[in-house]
């Protein structure tokens, strides 16, 4: 398995997922300033002339000094992001498919003008998809079972690594936009 780990900026707000590789250059460049988790990540390298092999221990999440770009705001929209966005739901029928089973759907179909953003797209399958053609819900007398939307920082990441450790899921899952709306109704 693949294991990324998080890397935070100073101030906590997730940036990336970075392989064992870079992260161990960067706990050597010492820009690692503080770390969270409780998993080891080791990473292996080379024999010495004594015959011992070094290893080095890593966290599953990291915060890093230096110059920190900002993360695009608006993550880029692909079928595999938008599919485990929906939860690989059909959001007019509510069946779950495979990925295969799945096609791009825009709310306010591009022959009508809609664009193909976050904001007008949804997961269908392809029975619905194509009884809806080139109309919008309302048009074809259906519903939409959610509201579509942009991927905050943190669920973007979420939706870009398949392999993600608990430790990793416990901080990005703070800020899922559907916690923040969970702890306002609750």
């Amino acid at each position: 398995m693949n294991i990324q780990i998080l890397q935070l900026s100073k101030s906590g707000h997730p940036m990336s997922w970075v392989n064992r590789e870079e992260a161990a250059t960067l706990y050597a460049k010492n820009r690692v300033l503080w770390e969270l988790g409780d998993e080891v990540i080791p990473i292996v390298g080379g024999i010495n002339r004594l015959g011992i092999q070094s290893r080095f221990d890593m966290a599953p999440i990291i915060a890093c000094d230096g110059d920190v770009k900002q993360p695009r705001l608006r993550p880029s929209l692909s079928n595999r992001m938008l599919f485990r966005r929906d939860d690989y739901r059909c959001l007019y029928c509510g069946v779950q498919f495979n990925h295969d089973g799945l096609t791009r759907d825009h709310i306010v179909p591009r022959i009508q003008g809609g664009l193909d953003r976050w904001e007008n797209v949804v997961a269908a399958c392809k029975r619905c998809n194509h009884s809806k053609g080139g109309r919008t819900p309302e048009q074809a007398g259906i519903k939409l079972l959610a509201i579509p939307f942009v991927p905050n920082p943190f669920e973007f990441l979420f939706l870009a690594n398949r392999h993600i450790l608990a430790d990793q899921m416990d901080y990005l899952a703070t800020s899922f936009s559907s916690k923040r709306d969970w702890k306002k109704v609750a």
